[in-house]
């Protein structure tokens, strides 16, 4: 079983995950924009059981568009989002790809928020679902 680390920037909290991704999607809504400073988010989708915390965190909580809440976990020393828990699924962590520091990651097969999708961005072949 493949094993991959995900980390802050400055290392401090990390977290280790124990096989593939159940999902692995990106998102164009404008909070994704704003959390990311960039023009989406993209996020790889973990059961509980299968990951491994260390290191501290701080929190912040979001209520989206339909009602569900998110907590955002970032390192209080260097402010990277590394994973968020989502009400919607509470036994699963997403964790943030970029986290990862990995090119050869798993592409994402889903794509949501497309309504806010910059127009100029492409979506990936490999996207099977596309959600408004």
């Amino acid at each position: 079983m493949v094993t991959r680390q995900a980390s802050c920037s400055c290392g401090q909290l990390r977290i280790t995950c124990e096989g593939d991704p159940v999902r692995v999607s990106m998102c164009h809504c404008l909070a994704c924009q704003q959390r990311t400073g960039s023009v989406f988010g993209v996020q790889a989708r973990y059961p509980r059981e299968r990951i491994t915390i260390e290191g501290r965190s701080s929190q912040y909580a979001r209520t989206g568009d339909g009602g569900t809440t998110a907590v955002f976990h970032f390192c209080p020393e260097c402010a990277s989002t590394v994973y968020w828990l989502n009400s919607f699924a509470p036994d699963s962590i997403a964790i943030a790809v970029g986290a990862f520091a990995d090119p050869a990651f798993s592409p994402p097969t889903y794509s949501v928020y497309e309504v806010r999708r910059h127009a100029w961005v492409r979506v990936p072949d490999t996207v099977v679902e596309h959600l408004d």
